[in-house]
C-alpha cells in the first residue's frame, strides 16, 4: 500500500489512536507497525480476532498485558551461560505472571463450549509457574534478595546482625563513657564503617582511625579503635552475602535455561494478544462492526461515520459502489461533504484490510485491493515550483501508471484549477480511461459537463451531498444517483446580493445550461416530495405492524389463557369428582360397617354423619355464589289473585299466593308452612291452580287438592314429631354433640323459630362445648342463656336464622 495515500487518508492517526490502547511497549510496537493487507483468508483472520476479543471484553471485561517487557536479550545472554541480574530475573517473572493471568482470562465458562480465533494462543501460553514463584520467593525487589533464597545467605545475614549487634553495643558504651569529646551523641556511617563524631580539639586523646571531617574541619568522624575489628569483620561478611546473592542468581538462570523458547514464545503470544485486544478496545471506543469482505470489487458502507469527526456531529452516509456502477461522480456545493465523503470510503478500506472494525453499521460490506490511490488536498509545492493544477496532475499522471482493476482511487475536485471547459474535458477523458480499466473510482467535481457524462455513460452514476437552501446548511447526506447542484446563485441571494445581479448572471448562462440546472432543481423537489412521502407511509407501515403485532400478542395471551383456564376447570373438576368418589365409597363403607353392629353403634353412626357434613361445609366454602337467577316471563300486578300457584325464582319453590301486590310489587307468598314475603319480580305464574299448603293439609282443602308428595309427608311428619327442646344433661361433649348436631339440622328443617337446649350447669364443661359447636354452625342466627323462668344457666336458647 502506497505511503502517499496512507498520510492523504489519516490512516496514521488512526494507528496511533490504536497505540494508545496497548498496555505494553512490546503491544505498541505491533500497533505502530500495523499496515493494510491485501490477502483476502489474511484480512478475514484479523477481522475474527478482533471480533472475538471485543466478544470477551464484553463478557469479561478487559484484560491488562502491562506487565510484559521485551527479554529477549536476557533469553540470549542466558543462552550462552551468563547468570542474570535481579532486574532481568524480575522481568522474566513479570512476563510469566501475565502470561498466567491470561491464561486463566482465556479460559471458557462451563456453559461456554465453542472456540473462538484466540483459544489456541491462550492454551499455548506456558506460565513457568514453578520457577515464577522461585524468582519471586528469592527476590523481593530490584534492591532486596530475601533471607530465605538459600541457607548460606540467611546464614551470612544472621552473623552480619550479630556483629552490628556488637558494634552497636561497643559504640553506645564509648558514647557514654567519652561524652564531652563528642559533637553530637550519635553513631553515623562513613564508607561503610560506623564513626562517631568527635570534636576536633580532642583528636588526640580519641584513639582511632580518621575517615571524614565536616565541612567546617570543627568535627571528625572517627572509627573507635575498640571496633575496628568488628567493623573488618562485617565487611567481609557483606563479601560474602554478596557472593551468596550472585550464587541464588546463578541457581536461579539455571533454573530458567530450559524455559528460553517458552518464555520467549509467551512474550510474542501476549505481545501479539495485546495488540488484538488494543483492536477490539479501538472498535468499542467507536462502537465500530465487523465488515463483511469480497473480492468482487463491491463495497457498500452503511451509515458510516468518519472516526477522526466529533462523534456527536458527524452524520452518517451510505456508499456503495463496485455492482451496477463501477465510477461513481459526487456533485455538490462547497462544504457539502463530498471531501469527508470521499476520505471515509478510503480509510474504511484501509481500516478494514488492516485488520480493524469500522464505525458503521452491522453488514456494512468492503471490496479487497492491492492499492488505494487518493488525489485530495492542495498539492501546491513553491519548493518545486508546481501550482495547484500541475501539483494534482502530476499525482494523477502517477496514479494512472499505477492503478488496475484491483485499485480504489479517489479524486477530489478532478482537473480543477484550470479553465473549465479544459477542465471537464481533461477530467471526463481520465474518468473514461479508469473505467474502461474497471477500476472503482470516486470522484467529487463541480464541472456540469460531468454530470451529463455520468447521466449518459454506462456504469457511470451521479451523487450529490444534500444541500438546505432555506437555512443554507449542508445536511452532509449522500443522495446517489441524483446529480447535485452548485446553488450559487440561491447562496448569494441568501447572503444578501441583490436581484438584479443574479437576473443579470442567469443572463449569462447559455441556455442548455440553464434548462439543465432547471432540471437538477425539479429533480431536487421532486425528490424531496418522494423522500418525505416514503418517510410517511414507512412510519404508517411501521404503526401497521405494531398493531398487528400487539394483536397477535394479545391473541396469543388470550388463547394461553382460555386452555389455562379449561385446563384448570377439567383438572379442578376431575379433583372434586375424585374426591366425591372417594368420600361416598368411604362414607359407605363405614356406615354399612357401623349399621352391621346394630343400636349400639348409633353414637358411631351420628359421628360418621357429622365429619360428613362438615366436609359437606368445608367444600361449599369454596364454591362460587351461582349467579342470579331471573323469572323467564315477567307478571303484571292484574294477573295475581290469592290462591294462584307461583314459582319463586330466588328460593326454588313453588308457593300459593296470600295476598296481592302493595305499590312496590311485594306480597306474601305460602310455600309449605313458611309464608315469606317476595317481590312480583321474582316469582313466575304457574297454570296449578292450587299447591299443597298448611291449610289444605289439615283438612280445608277440597277435595280436587292433589295428593301429597312423600317429601311433603316427610316435612311434615318431622315438623310435627320435633320437640322445641333437647335434654343433654348426663352425657359427655363427645357424646352430646353429635345428638345435638342431628337434633338442630331436625328442628331447622321443621321450620322452628328457636329452641331450648337443656345442658345444666355441672362443670360447664358441656355448656362451653354446645356454645363452640353452636358457632360454626350457618344456620343459627344467634344463642343465649336462659332467663329467669327459662332454666337460667344451665338452659341455652338457640334462635335460627
Amino acid at each position: 500500500m502506497n505511503q502517499k495515500a496512507l498520510k492523504t487518508l489519516e490512516y496514521h492517526k488512526i494507528i496511533h489512536q490504536l497505540a494508545e490502547y496497548a498496555s505494553s511497549p512490546l503491544g505498541r510496537e505491533l500497533c505502530l507497525a500495523l499496515v493494510p493487507s491485501s490477502n483476502l483468508e489474511e484480512i478475514r483472520q484479523w477481522q475474527q480476532e478482533t471480533t472475538d476479543a471485543l466478544t470477551r471484553v464484553r463478557m469479561k471485561g478487559s484484560i491488562s498485558f502491562s506487565g510484559v517487557r521485551d527479554v529477549s536479550a536476557s533469553l540470549k545472554r542466558l543462552e550462552i551461560g551468563s547468570s542474570l541480574g535481579i532486574p532481568e530475573l524480575l522481568a522474566i517473572s513479570s512476563l510469566l505472571t501475565v502470561a498466567s493471568r491470561a491464561r486463566l482470562y482465556g479460559r471458557h465458562e462451563e456453559n461456554e463450549t465453542t472456540d473462538d480465533s484466540l483459544d489456541e494462543m491462550f492454551r499455548t501460553l506456558d506460565p513457568v509457574t514453578s520457577v515464577n514463584n522461585e524468582i519471586k520467593r528469592c527476590i523481593l525487589s530490584e534492591d532486596e534478595v530475601s533471607d530465605d533464597a538459600s541457607p548460606g545467605l540467611h546464614r551470612v545475614r544472621r552473623s552480619i546482625k550479630s556483629a552490628q549487634d556488637r558494634i552497636h553495643t561497643q559504640l553506645n558504651s564509648i558514647l557514654n563513657s567519652s561524652r564531652s569529646y563528642l559533637q553530637d551523641a550519635v553513631i553515623t556511617m562513613r564508607d561503610g564503617r560506623y564513626c562517631l563524631p568527635v570534636k576536633s580539639e580532642y583528636k588526640s586523646q580519641f584513639s582511632g582511625m580518621v575517615h571524614d571531617q565536616s565541612a567546617t574541619g570543627s568535627t571528625l568522624f572517627i572509627e573507635p579503635m575498640a571496633i575496628i575489628k568488628l567493623n573488618n569483620e562485617i565487611r567481609e561478611l557483606e563479601i560474602q552475602e554478596q557472593k551468596e546473592i550472585e550464587a541464588v542468581l546463578a541457581s536461579l538462570s539455571n533454573e530458567l535455561l530450559p524455559y528460553t523458547e517458552v518464555i520467549l514464545l509467551n512474550q510474542e503470544l501476549l505481545a501479539k494478544l495485546d495488540f488484538i485486544f488494543a483492536k477490539a478496545a479501538l472498535s468499542r471506543h467507536y462502537n465500530c462492526s465487523e465488515p463483511l469482505f469480497n473480492n468482487r470489487g463491491y463495497l457498500h458502507i452503511k451509515d458510516g461515520r468518519h472516526p477522526l469527526l466529533d462523534p456527536k456531529k458527524v452524520v452518517p452516509i451510505e456508499v456503495y459502489l463496485g455492482k451496477d456502477f463501477d465510477l461513481l461522480i459526487v456533485t455538490g456545493p462547497n462544504t457539502g461533504g463530498k471531501t469527508v465523503s470521499l476520505k471515509t470510503t478510503g480509510l474504511f478500506t484501509l481500516m478494514g484490510q488492516a485488520g480493524l472494525h469500522i464505525p458503521a453499521f452491522q453488514g456494512s460490506e468492503l471490496a479487497v485491493f492491492e492499492e488505494v490511490f487518493a488525489d485530495i488536498g492542495d498539492e501546491q509545492s513553491i519548493e518545486q515550483n508546481l501550482s495547484t493544477f500541475s501539483a494534482h496532475m502530476t499525482n494523477i499522471v502517477s496514479i494512472l501508471n499505477q492503478a488496475d482493476s484491483h485499485s480504489l482511487c479517489l479524486f477530489d475536485e478532478l482537473c480543477a484549477g484550470t479553465d473549465p471547459t479544459e477542465g471537464a474535458a481533461l477530467a471526463i477523458a481520465i474518468l473514461t480511461f479508469l473505467h474502461n480499466m474497471q477500476c472503482r473510482t470516486m470522484a467529487t467535481t463541480h464541472y456540469s459537463e460531468l454530470k451529463v457524462f455520468a447521466l449518459t455513460e454506462k456504469g457511470v452514476e451521479n451523487a450529490s451531498c444534500e444541500f438546505n437552501v432555506e437555512t443554507l446548511q449542508p445536511t452532509y447526506r449522500i443522495l446517489i444517483g441524483i446529480p447535485g447542484k452548485s446553488n450559487a446563485f440561491a447562496i448569494s441571494k441568501k447572503l444578501g446580493l441583490p436581484d438584479y445581479l443574479i437576473e443579470d448572471a442567469k443572463l449569462n448562462l447559455e441556455t442548455k445550461d440553464e434548462t439543465f440546472e432547471d432540471v437538477l432543481a425539479n429533480l431536487e423537489h421532486s425528490r424531496v416530495t418522494i423522500e418525505k412521502e416514503r418517510l410517511e407511509i414507512q412510519n404508517y407501515k411501521k404503526e401497521i405492524a405494531n398493531l398487528k403485532k400487539r394483536l397477535q400478542e394479545k391473541e396469543e395471551r388470550f388463547d394461553d389463557r382460555k386452555e389455562k383456564m379449561l385446563q384448570n376447570a377439567n383438572e379442578q373438576a376431575q379433583r372434586i369428582l375424585r374426591e366425591a368418589k372417594e368420600t361416598a365409597d368411604q362414607t359407605l363403607r363405614n356406615i354399612n360397617k357401623l349399621a352391621q353392629g346394630g343400636s349400639s353403634n348409633v353414637k358411631e353412626l351420628e359421628a360418621e354423619r357429622t365429619k360428613l357434613r362438615t366436609k359437606l361445609d368445608k367444600v361449599d366454602k369454596h364454591l362460587s355464589k351461582p349467579k342470579e337467577v331471573k323469572p323467564h316471563k315477567a307478571v303484571s300486578p292484574q294477573s295475581l289473585h290469592i290462591g294462584d300457584a307461583v314459582f319463586v325464582v330466588s328460593m326454588n319453590v313453588k308457593g300459593t299466593v296470600s295476598s296481592l301486590p302493595n305499590a312496590k310489587g311485594d306480597f306474601y307468598v305460602q310455600m309449605g308452612i313458611l309464608r315469606s314475603l317476595v317481590n312480583i319480580k321474582n316469582v313466575e305464574l304457574l297454570e296449578e291452580q292450587s299447591i299443597t299448603g298448611p291449610n289444605i293439609e289439615k283438612g280445608f282443602g277440597t277435595k280436587n287438592a292433589p295428593k301429597r308428595t312423600n317429601s311433603g309427608s316427610i316435612r311434615m311428619s318431622k315438623s310435627a314429631s320435633v320437640s322445641p327442646e333437647i335434654n343433654l344433661i348426663g352425657k359427655m361433649v363427645d357424646e352430646a354433640l353429635p345428638l345435638l348436631d342431628k337434633y338442630l339440622d331436625d328442628a331447622y328443617l321443621a321450620h322452628l323459630p328457636q329452641v331450648r337446649v337443656i345442658h345444666g350447669r355441672g362443670t360447664g364443661a358441656l355448656k362451653a362445648g354446645v356454645h363452640r359447636h353452636l358457632k360454626t354452625l350457618k344456620y343459627v342466627k344467634e344463642f343465649h342463656l336462659g332467663e329467669f323462668g327459662e332454666g337460667d344457666s344451665g338452659v341455652t336458647i338457640v334462635v335460627f336464622r
